[in-house]
């Protein structure tokens, strides 16, 4: 395989060679530049070519953290190919402490942009015009959002074999099967013929090392098995085949008040089985709650009250081929 030419942000990247490049479309009102930076190593060798990002939402932490301990640990210094790291994306949102672009829209709604469209359709333009082309995998590290604790998993359309081969490299605990969804990367990615790994764990504002250690180890079989992790690393040790989820259903509360969950995240539990309770704040009232059905719990609200029709777990749908009771 011959060494291709590749361009980036007017920068050719040369064999051997580091780079730490600014991606950046928009000025704070102050009209102070804010870099966004793209960090690529490119080796001698040919091969694919990996973007692993985070951040593409402002208060999602442990993406941001897995990409950084990619880099701070060597592991984006490629045996063959080349490897994108921006461990921040939505640096706007990051440095607001908020979810969302300045203009208030979402960045995953907004691709693949319009040129001359918001804000974040200009960036989200910008990113898939500018960095998209040069890129064959795309590794996207997230987190829950609105006090919900994601089981550590990976989100893959099925009917995409590019993505699903390396979902199954990548090992999370639990493979979820997702269809499209308009305005996402993942849709844009999948568009243009790039295999797309979509990584949830995790809460929002929030660093969990165990998350994280999950999301970094998947990245390293990736990179592994693509021939890119560097010789002198170990491999991540050897973890048991993820539990293939493909359906689920969520769980919402029947009554509003104090939220007390009894099950952690990755619990398998039978349907009708009592998991947490709701109270009133003056202890009069306490409902238990029960589950909707059998299966995995992939998500948990760990908010301390809740309203009424508030989602509250979110558990798999057990099809008989799932592993044997356990806690994941």
């Amino acid at each position: 395989m011959s060494l291709r030419k590749i361009n980036i942000l007017d920068t050719e990247v040369k064999p051997g060679h580091i780079y730490k490049l600014n991606f950046n479309k928009a000025k704070l009102y102050t009209s102070t530049v804010i870099e966004v930076p793209v960090i690529i190593r490119r080796a001698h060798k040919a091969g694919p070519v990996v973007l692993i990002m985070g951040g593409l939402h402002g208060d999602e932490i442990n993406g941001i953290e897995v990409v950084r301990q990619i880099i701070a640990k060597g592991y984006n210094k490629p045996n063959a190919g080349t490897i994108i790291c921006m461990p921040v994306l939505n640096i706007f949102g990051f440095l607001n402490m908020q979810r969302e672009f300045p203009d208030g829209r979402d960045l995953n709604r907004s691709f693949p942009g319009y040129k001359s469209g918001s804000l974040a359709g200009r960036f989200a333009h910008q990113f898939v015009n500018e960095i998209l082309p040069h890129v064959d995998i795309v590794m996207d590290f997230h987190t829950g959002g609105a006090q919900r604790f994601n089981a550590p998993q990976l989100r893959v359309d099925p009917g995409y074999e590019k993505s699903l081969e390396l979902a199954h490299v990548f090992k999370a605990p639990f493979l979820i099967h997702s269809g499209k969804l308009k305005g996402t990367l993942r849709n844009t990615c999948m568009e243009l013929g790039k295999a797309y790994l979509l990584y949830e764990g995790g809460k929002s504002f929030e660093s969990d090392k165990h998350i994280v250690k999950i999301g970094v180890q998947g990245a390293k079989r990736v990179l592994h098995h693509l021939g890119m992790l560097g010789t002198s690393f170990e491999l991540p040790p050897v973890v048991p085949d993820s539990v293939v989820v493909h359906s689920s259903k969520w769980l919402r509360a029947s009554y509003s008040g104090l939220f007390h969950p009894k099950v952690p995240y990755g619990r398998f539990v039978e349907k009708g089985e009592y998991i947490a309770t709701i109270t009133d704040p003056y202890g009069s009232f306490r409902h238990k709650v029960k589950s909707n059905q059998t299966g995995y719990i992939i998500n948990v609200n760990q908010s301390p009250m809740v309203y009424q029709g508030d989602a509250i777990f979110h558990i798999t749908s057990h099809d008989g081929q799932e592993k044997p009771k356990e806690e994941i």
